[in-house]
């Protein structure tokens, strides 16, 4: 990493996992933070993805990558594999995950490399995902801890499999100033965090009222600025105390889903960072992840038109 590139109080940061998605025409490069990391920097942001790599092919498979794409990373190398991920495609390209474990991102070291980052991140991107072992869990908790007070704290949630625990997800939650989160996501949220009971087979997405509610008191529980709201198809919502923005989701022809939500938070993000209101951000969010849900893996480029 060169960081005389980088304006001081400048980072905006994706912590925590980088892999590869074995998806089934060949393997690509992802992890939602690092995939936050690539698309921000595409709006002309200093974005740099923090994880660990293994000393091994796949390792310098994603050194070579991020260079290849002017990705700025830091990626210290641990002793075990680096991490993958087998992906499997629904008829309509929703991705199913197969995550291994006791990789490098488990075991992410907080080395004086990464600890000197978080005094100039204006922005960082973590989930819990990444936190799933202790090592990892405490290096992403240090660098939260270490950041200024006014620094964007934007908590993906990115529930996978069994991989979270209430523990996890409420210290992450009092540490963000921002919550990311999908409506699956938001059925096994609400009753964890709220007691809220759902009659089976109901989604709370499904009805606007009820998710504003439930929206509205986690904002107001964990003294959030915003909540991101994804409901796929139906379309997606971001709420502050006091405002609402709602989008509906373009009708595109998807190549696979892969990737595409780390492209709305890192858009959205992107957008706030370059002074658009909330409005301006969500739209612009929208049309990027749209686009990438036409493409094939996580990190497209993306097109001029939508980095206007």
């Amino acid at each position: 990493m060169n960081q005389s590139t980088m304006r001081k109080n400048q980072y905006v940061i994706g912590l925590g996992e980088a892999l590869f998605d074995c998806l089934p025409e060949g393997r690509k490069l992802g992890g939602a933070p690092a995939n936050f990391a690539y698309h921000v920097s595409q709006f002309g942001l200093n974005g740099c993805a923090v994880s660990a790599i293994g000393n091994d092919e796949l390792g310098r498979e994603i050194i070579e990558t991020f260079t290849n794409v002017g990705l700025r990373y830091v990626l210290p190398h641990v002793p075990y594999p680096t991490g993958t991920v087998q992906v499997t495609l629904s008829g309509n390209g929703i991705p199913q995950y197969d995550i291994c474990q006791g990789v490098a991102w488990d075991n992410i070291p907080y080395v004086e490399e990464i600890a000197a980052l978080a005094p100039d991140t204006i922005a960082v991107c973590f989930g819990s995902l990444a936190q799933r072992n202790g090592i990892s869990r405490a290096t992403i908790q240090a660098f939260l801890d270490a950041m200024p007070q006014d620094a964007l704290r934007i908590f993906d949630i990115n529930l996978r499999q069994s991989w979270y625990s209430r523990e996890v997800i409420e210290a992450s939650l009092k540490r963000c100033n921002i919550l990311k989160i999908n409506d699956e996501e938001l059925d096994i949220v609400a009753p964890m965090l709220l007691g809220i009971t759902l009659p089976q087979g109901h989604m709370i997405a499904e009805d606007e009222a009820a998710a504003t509610a439930v929206c509205r008191s986690l904002i107001e529980k964990y003294n959030l600025s915003m909540l991101i709201l994804t409901c796929g198809a139906i379309g997606s919502y971001v709420f502050s105390a006091t405002d609402m923005s709602k989008q509906a989701t373009p009708k595109v022809k998807v190549a696979d889903t892969v990737g595409a939500g780390d492209s709305f938070t890192a858009t959205f993000v992107a957008q706030l960072l370059l002074g658009k209101t909330m409005q301006e951000a969500h739209k612009k969010a929208v049309e990027v992840s749209a686009y990438v849900c036409t493409q094939s893996g996580a990190m497209p480029k993306l097109p001029a038109e939508l980095l206007k």
